[in-house]
């Protein structure tokens, strides 16, 4: 099922904290829809490694958050927004995204982030204290979370899903991307090179 660039649908977006794009990078300007049911504004999503911590990772405290649904009806398939971009700079493209629906209202715990090549640097720096820790914080499910696409299969089900194509096997795209469908309730975000994506999608989906 070709996707097609849609227009922006975010007119403008609070000031926030922002992904600085790594070394050799250059971030494209992506622009999500934000999707149905817009939440009222939440703190942040995690950012990227700070100073070493002690080997149990406690996630940090968040305000309440309402008790909206998690998910859209199964037989509701989720909405597709497609964000071009290169396979460098599609995990700037995907940190991007998160911050524009963060700021339109989304609750970061609405929010899972899958990457088909090298790990968010959120998530090798969560990693580091180990399995247990990291994927404590993924079912305490109160701030967005990050994954690789071989582990997205234990991920559980959120409104939205963000997936960067940002390298890894040739076939990588085309394996996570059905999976990434399965796990968005209502909103799916794909950031990466459009005529991989499109194949990917025809091929697996």
């Amino acid at each position: 099922m070709p996707l097609i660039p849609e227009e922006p649908q975010i007119h403008e977006s609070v000031p926030g904290p922002r992904a600085t794009p790594a070394a050799g990078r250059t971030a494209p300007t992506p622009r999500p829809v934000p999707g149905p049911g817009p939440r009222p504004a939440a703190p942040s999503r995690p950012g990227k490694p700070g100073p070493p911590r002690g080997p149990v990772a406690t996630p940090p405290q968040r305000g309440p958050r309402d008790s909206a649904k998690t998910a859209a009806p199964a037989d509701t398939a989720p909405q597709l927004q497609l964000i071009p971009a290169s396979a460098e700079g599609a995990l700037d493209a995907a940190d991007e995204a998160v911050d524009l629906l963060l700021d339109s209202g989304r609750a970061p715990s609405d929010i899972l982030v899958v990457t088909t090549g090298e790990p968010h640097p959120w998530a090798a720096h969560e990693l580091s204290f180990g399995e247990a820790s990291y994927w404590a914080q993924h079912d305490a499910r109160e701030d967005v979370f990050y994954v690789a696409a071989d582990a997205v299969g234990r991920a559980a089900a959120r409104p939205v899903v963000v997936v960067a194509v940002n390298g890894g096997a040739d076939d990588a795209a085309a394996r996570a991307l059905p999976t990434a469908m399965t796990r968005a309730g209502v909103l799916l975000v794909i950031c990466g090179d459009p005529q991989r994506i499109n194949a990917a999608l025809g091929a697996g989906v």
